[in-house]
């Protein structure tokens, strides 16, 4: 069953998936697509255009701008910002206008691979691709994509390591992860 709390503004051409929950004064935006059995955390704002898969789930205060796709299993955590304009200015140039906030050419789409975890206060910037199973640290900056299973930290993020799907650190040599078992890299489904 779909559960969307009384606050939480959902824009005509909204695609929600069964079993999904939007929580307490979330905005999803005209032509945003979520799949089944997501959480929607509160205050959490997606754009139009954003596409996000099976069983995700986005804590709370997450933006999720045009441009971006979730893939199946993807958690973002609380306060996690996207972007998607590589030039970024409020006006024309001759100050005269207000530029729209419509996507153009200057907008780079972000894919989030199945599985990743993207860490609380992370800012993922515009024309990023996370790898599966990777794990963006708390607070890191992404300036650069992320290879599949790869651990990153910092501002801005650099690689620390490599994560099993069951999300603890291992070492790709030890053949198998020491927590789960599951053979390293895991990523037959």
């Amino acid at each position: 069953m779909t559960r969307i709390h009384p606050t939480a503004i959902v824009e005509d051409g909204v695609t929600i998936g069964e079993g999904t929950t939007v929580w307490d004064h979330a905005h999803l935006r005209s032509g945003a697509v979520l799949g089944r059995d997501c959480i929607v955390g509160g205050k959490t704002y997606v754009a139009p255009g954003v596409v996000v898969g099976d069983r995700v789930k986005l804590n709370a205060f997450v933006y999720l701008c045009t441009g971006v796709t979730l893939r199946d299993g993807v958690m973002v955590g609380a306060h996690a910002v996207f972007t998607n304009d590589r030039y970024p200015r409020a006006t024309t140039s001759d100050l005269s206008a207000l530029r729209p906030s419509d996507a153009d050419d200057a907008t780079l789409p972000t894919l989030v691979g199945e599985g990743a975890s993207i860490g609380a206060g992370a800012v993922v910037g515009s024309g990023i691709e996370i790898g599966p199973w990777a794990m963006v640290g708390m607070g890191a900056v992404v300036t650069r994509s992320v290879e599949p299973h790869q651990i990153v930290v910092g501002n801005p993020a650099r690689p620390r390591g490599r994560a099993c799907r069951c999300g603890r650190p291992v070492t790709p040599l030890d053949g198998a992860c020491r927590h789960c078992g599951l053979p390293f890299p895991a990523d037959s489904a």
